[in-house]
């Protein structure tokens, strides 16, 4: 749940996550006893194959940033990788001394 800066709770994203699982559950319990039990257990398991396969990404992505997130290891060393690199293509001290005349 998110708070906006009035202190109101935005709702939308709460509810987006669970209208789905609610529209599941209602057209299940409608089509329930409408259907051969063959023909729910293949539609029970095809419903079912694709919400993992919706779930993919998130798990994906969670896992990705357990390894690779800015408070693992690696991401600590690739932040302080790329803090060091920002400044490996300067010379300020040549470019300083340059513009003095010393070099």
């Amino acid at each position: 749940m998110n708070i906006d800066d009035d202190g109101a709770r935005d709702w939308t994203e709460s509810t987006a996550m669970v209208a789905p699982a609610l529209l599941g559950a209602a057209t299940g319990l409608i089509l329930g006893e409408m259907m051969h039990p063959s023909a729910r257990r293949g539609a029970a398991l095809g419903l079912a194959a694709l919400g993992v396969v919706a779930l993919l990404p998130l798990a994906v992505g969670g896992v990705v940033n357990l390894v690779n997130g800015p408070e693992s290891k690696r991401g600590a060393n690739r932040r302080l990788r790329q803090i060091r690199d920002a400044g490996a293509g300067h010379d300020f001290v040549e470019d300083s001394l340059s513009e003095v005349g010393v070099i």
